[in-house]
């Protein structure tokens, strides 16, 4: 494979909200060992993407300094030391920043090969919803079949991610959403009932239910005291972003008395051998479900590159369902 020295990317001018992405010039980065060079044909967007560009989420200090923490393309070259993947090898992978670009470099360890039959515009949606709801659902919380799962957010790329998964474990779930589209999408998905939380409030139906045994939270804010309360008894609750912020006045005493366990974790400032250990557990037990079609990225809308703006423009109006993704070859 033919690799030039320079490429198109899409870099952050200064802090600010979408306008401030603009398509520019930069030198193809070179893998080193241990690393492989993807040649990138679609690379998602995620609301990290979002915080880093308003500067608000600052890349780790040897990570690309521009956006985009997943992609699927084919791979241009490798480090010294890798074995598994060779040139031409089609690969999803997860990234520590860099997506958009024509080229990104990533760990091998933290590619995945696109699942059987998967467009590459779908495999691009991977990695980032389903490594961080595969640690903080399953890993971190240990939700287990026949359990009650709430998901906020269900009509978001981790919601979707996260309500397919827990449903195809064989738990009860349940999701927030703020319309009747995103709710009667949440349930096509698998959610045994999605609560519109402009209508409805999701305590009171947890609770008619027994209480969530795990939610799932990036909202935050005055979210973090009504999801204590609408856990049950040993329930668990991840927090993976705060939305609404992550300052608040909580009573704990309820932790205490009905043994809850308040946890969380961010999937970017994980060590590489963290992130790898994700990927073959993902590789064992999700990546065949995908080949056989059981569940699969909901996509929204595909924009060019260059139109990375108005990607996050969509993003941050809350009106998309599923994973927005960029077209970059």
């Amino acid at each position: 494979m033919s690799i030039p020295s320079t490429m198109t990317v899409v870099e952050i001018t200064e802090p600010g909200g979408p306008e401030v992405l603009r398509p520019a010039t930069a030198p193809v980065p070179v893998p080193g060992p241990g690393q492989i060079l993807i040649r990138t044909a679609y690379a998602g967007v995620n609301r990290p993407d979002a915080l880093q560009r308003a500067g608000n989420y600052a890349p780790p200090p040897d990570a690309s300094p521009l956006p985009g923490l997943e992609c699927a393309g084919h791979v241009a070259a490798v480090g010294a030391g890798v074995t598994r993947w060779r040139e031409g090898d089609a690969v999803t992978a997860l990234l520590p920043g860099g997506g958009y670009a024509e080229y990104a470099v990533t760990w091998a360890d933290h590619a995945l090969p696109v699942p059987e039959g998967m467009a590459m515009d779908a495999a691009a949606a991977l990695c980032e919803t389903y490594f961080t709801v595969w640690t903080n659902v399953f890993m971190r919380a240990d939700l287990q079949a026949g359990e009650r799962f709430l998901v906020h957010g269900g009509s978001s790329g981790i919601g979707t991610t996260a309500i397919q998964l827990a449903a195809l474990r064989g738990a009860r779930v349940f999701a927030t959403a703020g319309s009747a589209e995103k709710c009667a999408a949440c349930e096509r998905l698998g959610a045994e009932a999605a609560i519109n939380y402009r209508e409805a409030d999701f305590v009171a139906a947890m609770r008619a239910e027994g209480g969530a045994n795990v939610i799932l939270d990036m909202v935050g804010g005055d979210y973090i005291a009504r999801n204590i309360k609408a856990l049950a008894t040993d329930g668990r609750l991840v927090q993976i972003a705060f939305l609404q912020g992550s300052k608040v006045s909580l009573d704990l005493m309820q932790v205490m008395l009905r043994r809850l366990t308040i946890t969380g974790s961010t999937l970017r400032p994980q060590s590489v051998a963290a992130k790898a250990t994700i990927a073959r557990a993902l590789e064992a037990e999700v990546w065949p479900h995908l080949a056989a079609g059981r569940i699969a990225p909901v996509m929204d809308q595909t924009f060019a590159l260059t139109d990375a703006a108005a990607a996050h423009a969509r993003m941050e109006g809350s009106t998309h369902i599923g994973k927005i993704v960029l077209k970059v070859a």
